[in-house]
């Protein structure tokens, strides 16, 4: 449980839908761009991702990402623009778009999540990370 403790105060934690393709592709565009390796990664299916929604008391189901850093937690729109201000390259400037109204940028966010099984598909198991990126992942 250290070890446990040690990553979750030291990383911040992306918890994805582990079956979607479209969140397993966000979960690779992430690592690509995280120059810092800021994040680590677990499924919201997994028993990691199942225990960290408790411990932080998220109520949700896994039709967003989270993010846990700095001991608060987001999600949907809220998630997707703190990650992007944290990746290299470009992807910063995305967080210009925390001007739009929440309401706005979770609608379109939540739209999205609805149809992504039926628009990217759907895997019948959680992600196997490749070897490189193993270590990124919260067993």
């Amino acid at each position: 449980m250290g070890a446990f403790n040690k990553v979750t105060v030291e990383k911040s934690i992306i918890l994805f839908d582990g079956v979607c393709n479209l969140c397993s592709g966000a979960v690779q565009f992430i690592l690509k761009r995280d120059a810092k390796k800021k994040f680590v990664f677990a499924s919201l299916q997994s028993e990691i991702g199942k225990n960290l929604l408790l411990k932080y008391k998220v109520t949700t189901t896994v039709e967003t990402i989270i993010l846990i850093q700095d001991n608060k937690w987001f999600s949907q729109s809220e998630a997707a623009l703190e990650i992007a201000r944290s990746l290299s390259g470009v992807w910063p400037l995305l967080y210009a778009f925390k001007i739009v109204p929440r309401f706005i940028r979770d609608g379109i966010y939540n739209w999205i999540s609805s149809n992504r099984y039926r628009f990217f598909g759907k895997k019948d198991a959680c992600m196997i990370p490749s070897p490189e990126w193993k270590n990124r992942f919260l067993d």
